[in-house]
């Protein structure tokens, strides 16, 4: 078929000239408003997960539709190397100020998978403006995601994706430590503690084993995204992953990207879920702009910035949309809303209370999908459910559970709802495992909540019924 007919007489009836993620054309969206998105034939979706986590505040906020228009008016675009913009500047020395002193300065980018470019960059470059050339090596985590570009590939572990690139990957610069995933990995007579020095133990390990003074940092998801599915550490982690960090004069880095910008209830994830402990470098981007344009930025401590402007007296580091004012004044407005509508304190509220009714819808003891449920986890603006197929009931119909988090994907969208299913999450390989997400806006209602939970509940409930479970 042609690529403008491939799929179309089932998916769609217009043709489409995309290459597209899926293996088929996707529904088309024509328009927007809150957290409910209209498609070309006039069907309401409620979005319960923003796209990819990204959607924060919804769509059509009138004070960001109002900045970026106010910006196209007064200027679309300067080139970053020649002018900055004051709109940018605005942007940076927000960021800095709401940090706590975390960070002292700011780069802009287009998106995560280029704001996880530059962390690399901005790493090593402070290494090299600072004398230390032989720090080459960068410590990540399995089971992990820092973006789509090769760089970032090479430095997460994530099987399917990383699988039809590995012979391009960077297996020289990049390497892996166990993930810090408790339900699955912590020893059955293992106690939290004992785990997080196991983890440890195993870092310094590796520092040990790349010779300490070649290590640039080590890098990590403050809580883990798609790949296992709002993952986060036990408490205690990052500060012991930073205590080896500190012990050989390497960086701590976090990819903030997806559990950042307030999607745990704290402006940076590693408020609440992070020990407290701020990174050297940290990236963020979906939260940021919320949707409304596209923008990440990579934040650094005052110590970072000052190695490199003390030294080289830039950052060589940069994209022609970088600093784009667009993107700046969408992400000002973004921010300043969840600030002034007081938006984490509803999120913190609101998304406690979509926690109580997904344990008490699926894990409750009149629960149709009890048996299967494997862990309920999360926080504030971003839950994750994860589904165990290797149990008797399960076992008894000859069902194995492979596809299912893709399944009630799918019939929630039949049922109006917009959530995200995984597989892969559950072992190293990645040939185990399912588990949803979903990651309201930070503005919803408690109406909302349950309408969410009602119509998720019901779609697993239909996809267990439809395989006999």
């Amino acid at each position: 078929m042609s690529a403008t007919t491939n799929g179309d007489a089932k998916y769609g009836s217009r043709p489409t000239a995309i290459l597209h993620r899926t293996p088929w054309r996707p529904p088309v969206a024509s328009s927007a408003e809150g957290i409910y998105v209209t498609l070309e034939d006039g069907k309401k979706l409620i979005d319960a997960v923003g796209g990819a986590a990204v959607s924060c505040i919804g769509n059509g906020h009138p004070k960001v539709r109002q900045a970026i228009k106010d910006q196209v008016d007064k200027m679309s675009y300067v080139y970053n190397m020649q002018l900055s913009n004051d709109i940018a500047e605005e942007l940076a020395h927000y960021l800095v100020a709401s940090s706590n002193g975390a960070f002292g300065a700011v780069g802009f980018v287009s998106g995560g998978s280029e704001a996880m470019e530059g962390v690399i960059k901005t790493a090593r470059q402070y290494f090299y403006e600072t004398g230390q050339h032989q720090r080459t090596n960068f410590i990540a985590r399995k089971l992990s995601f820092h973006g789509n570009t090769v760089g970032t590939l090479s430095l997460a572990y994530h099987p399917a994706r990383r699988a039809p690139y590995l012979s391009l990957l960077n297996e020289q610069s990049f390497h892996h430590v166990s993930p810090a995933y408790a339900v699955r990995f912590k020893g059955k007579e293992e106690s939290e503690e004992q785990y997080i020095e196991r983890l440890r133990k195993e870092l310094e390990d590796k520092f040990l084993e790349l010779g300490p003074d070649t290590v640039v940092g080590f890098v990590a998801e403050t809580v883990v995204g798609a790949t296992t599915g709002v993952v986060a550490a036990p408490k205690g982690y990052f500060k012991a992953m930073k205590s080896v960090c500190d012990k050989y004069g390497a960086l701590f880095i976090l990819d903030e990207v997806m559990c950042g910008m307030g999607r745990m209830g704290t402006l940076h994830a590693w408020e609440s879920f992070g020990d407290g402990v701020a990174p050297d470098i940290q990236a963020v981007a979906k939260g940021l702009g919320g949707g409304y344009v596209s923008i990440g930025a990579v934040l650094m401590s005052q110590r970072i910035a000052d190695g490199v402007r003390d030294n080289a007296g830039f950052w060589k580091h940069g994209h022609t949309y970088q600093a784009h004012p667009i993107a700046c004044a969408g992400a000002l407005a973004v921010q300043k809303v969840i600030e002034e509508e007081n938006l984490l304190a509803n999120i913190n509220e609101k998304g406690a209370y979509l926690g109580e009714l997904l344990r008490a819808r699926l894990a409750g003891p009149n629960a149709r999908a009890a048996p299967y449920v494997f862990d309920i986890r999360g926080a504030a603006a971003w839950w994750g459910v994860e589904w165990e197929f290797d149990v008797p009931a399960a076992a008894a119909k000859g069902y194995a559970g492979k596809t299912f988090a893709m399944d009630v994907q799918a019939r929630a969208l039949e049922n109006g709802l917009i959530i995200m299913g995984f597989t892969g999450g559950a072992n190293i390989e990645g040939t185990k495992g399912n588990h949803n997400m979903l990651s309201p806006a930070y503005n919803i209602t408690k109406e909302e909540v349950e309408k969410i939970v009602d119509v998720f509940v019901t779609s697993i409930e239909e996809v267990l019924a439809a395989n006999g479970l």
